[in-house]
């Protein structure tokens, strides 16, 4: 089923604009590939990586397959969701 036109398309792109984001995914490739912070600093993800990223996770070329994608959009829908688990526990200071 498809949602408005365009709607998951920008939800990825303005998701990819957000500086926390793209210091979520710098957190997750050090916890993934056991790297230090020197090893990866905080702010290496910049917003083409950022969607970068989102494309490969959801198996796109292009975000905008994802307003017409089901699959795509609920691995849209994990990856926002992951994102908001990390900002509860950063806020807990975990």
């Amino acid at each position: 089923m498809t949602r408005h036109s365009s709607t998951q398309a920008r939800r990825a792109a303005l998701i990819g604009t957000n500086p926390r984001f793209r210091l979520y995914l710098d957190h997750r490739r050090r916890h993934r590939e056991g790297l230090t912070p020197d090893q990866l600093p905080d702010g290496t993800h910049d917003e083409q990586d950022a969607a970068d990223a989102i494309r490969q996770a959801c198996g796109v070329e292009s975000r905008r397959e994802l307003d017409t994608n089901d699959d795509a959009r609920q691995m849209l829908d994990r990856i926002v969701a992951d994102y908001q688990a990390w900002e509860r526990r950063q806020a807990r200071g975990w």
